[in-house]
């Protein structure tokens, strides 16, 4: 989705995998095989949302967890656990983790749970993200305007899911083109105002608002 999601695993197939799924999803993807390279990573770059195994070498996942709640980072955290280990789940939920996941488990699984997180980080309580006439399904990335399918690219897909989750409020250009692209990408925000154009053609309806000098605002009120 049109937000970015830090994978912190160090079982490095499983770490491709949830990569893959993500990324399938919408999403922009980073990922860390230990704990040092994870708490760079959220101290340097702007995270929606954290999936944090908490069996990470160097600096253990709840080590990182604690020392970022202690530090106020909120950002959301998902926490995968080992299947039995009670105590890790009750550790991490102590230690600040939104949620969590017993390995192993379906990728269907998470992927719900880390839109619901989402949703709740952005005060949404319904599964679908409504914007006057516009409706957005994350979880089949389906697009709607007045009932009417419309087919958008990925990047289109990610820019229109961020706007959708910060209604109301500026966004600007550099503020899209980090959450809509990974670390190791090319950002250009340039190519955001290609983006807002084909969006605003695509759908149809006066929703993307331009503030010169500041960025796009989503209003819903129209």
């Amino acid at each position: 989705m049109a937000l970015r999601i830090l994978v912190a695993e160090d079982e490095a197939r499983l770490a491709a995998q949830l990569a893959k799924a993500l990324e399938d999803g919408g999403y922009a993807v980073d990922c860390a095989a230990d704990g040092e390279q994870a708490d760079f990573l959220v101290h340097t770059e702007r995270y929606d949302l954290i999936v944090l195994d908490l069996g990470l070498p160097k600096v253990d996942g709840l080590t990182l967890l604690r020392n970022w709640r202690g530090s106020g980072i909120a950002v959301p955290v998902l926490i995968l656990t080992a299947r039995g280990s009670w105590h890790e789940k009750v550790q991490g939920i102590d230690g600040g983790a939104d949620d969590y996941v017993a390995k192993p488990f379906r990728m269907e699984e998470l992927l719900a749970r880390v839109r619901a997180l989402l949703r709740r980080a952005s005060g949404f309580a319904q599964p679908e993200l409504r914007c006057g006439e516009v409706v957005m399904d994350p979880a089949t990335a389906r697009v709607l305007v007045r009932g009417e399918p419309v087919r958008l690219t990925s990047h289109e897909f990610r820019v229109l899911l961020y706007l959708m989750h910060r209604q109301g409020k500026v966004v600007s250009r550099t503020e899209l083109s980090e959450h809509i692209y990974a670390q190791d990408a090319d950002r250009d925000s340039n190519t955001v105002e290609v983006f807002i154009g084909r969006l605003r053609r695509k759908l149809g309806v006066p929703v993307i608002e331009t503030l010169r000098g500041l960025g796009y605002r989503l209003c819903c009120d129209r």
